[in-house]
């Protein structure tokens, strides 16, 4: 009998995301590509969200969240990275029902 398909549930105020493409090697104003291995501070990236616990209240599944991808939790499923992190280590978040936001757009 084959495995079945379990669907994965985030608990608590865990949040699963993908990094976006792009997420690397980058250019400058200028044109200049800068490599991902490039180190002039800590880099945040942008990730969607894949998946939220029910008490994470800032976010929700389809929203772009702006963290730091050397400090989380990695996990493969299906062939693909994501990582998991709490709802609190997430420093922004891009979505269309913005209340509070700063004026600025992806």
């Amino acid at each position: 009998m084959p495995d079945p398909r379990l669907e994965i549930q985030m608990l608590h105020d865990r949040v699963l995301v993908r990094i976006l493409d792009g997420a690397g090697e980058r250019r400058s104003s200028a044109g200049i590509v800068i490599p991902a291995t490039a180190q002039v501070a800590r880099r945040l990236v942008w990730a969607e969200v894949f998946g939220v616990g029910q008490h994470a209240r800032s976010v929700k599944v389809g929203d772009h969240v702006l963290l730091h991808p050397e400090e989380q939790y990695e996990v493969e499923v299906q062939g693909s990275t994501y990582l998991i992190l709490r709802e609190r280590e997430l420093h922004a978040v891009a979505a269309e029902r913005a209340e509070h936001g700063t004026g600025l757009y992806l």
